[in-house]
């Protein structure tokens, strides 16, 4: 066991814990932070996707001491002071979710691709958002979610 020292949505949290535990079971066991999902366990599905330095990133796949020197923001973090974010609102005001399940990552992998990119099209939306998987197969619900937010 390690010490680990995370910055998690803007604080300061501290761990114990095996070096090359997957940052999800961190942020899921450790930290009480549920909003990430498990899915495949392998990065495929996106599932577990989070921010780290504002890019998204699959928390399966990141081993918690490499995640000690960055930024981590979970699906918690996006909104703030009780404020959701523009993605949030689209994922309602679209009624995008269906089961939900994959939801916190795919809303973590649309705002990162509108940081990046205000105004994507349907060929880079689709693209950007091809390593997140949804069961429900919700996936025009979810493109018209982030023009619908890219515009607000």
């Amino acid at each position: 066991m390690s010490q680990f020292s995370l910055s998690v949505n803007g604080q300061q949290r501290s761990v114990d814990a095996d070096p090359d535990t997957p940052l999800l079971w961190i942020l899921r066991d450790h930290l009480g932070l549920l909003g990430t999902k498990y899915g495949c366990g392998k990065g495929i599905c996106g599932a577990c996707t989070i921010h780290f330095n504002g890019a998204a990133m699959r928390s399966c796949q990141l081993p918690v001491a490499a995640a000690s020197t960055g930024q981590i923001t979970t699906i918690e973090g996006l909104a703030k002071d009780g404020k959701l974010t523009a993605v949030q609102e689209a994922w309602i005001e679209e009624d995008v979710p269906q089961c939900g399940y994959c939801q916190s990552g795919q809303i973590m992998s649309a705002t990162a691709l509108l940081t990046r990119n205000p105004k994507p099209s349907d060929e880079e939306i689709d693209s950007a958002m091809s390593g997140n998987l949804c069961r429900c197969a919700t996936y025009t619900r979810i493109r018209k979610a982030i023009h619908t937010a890219a515009t607000s």
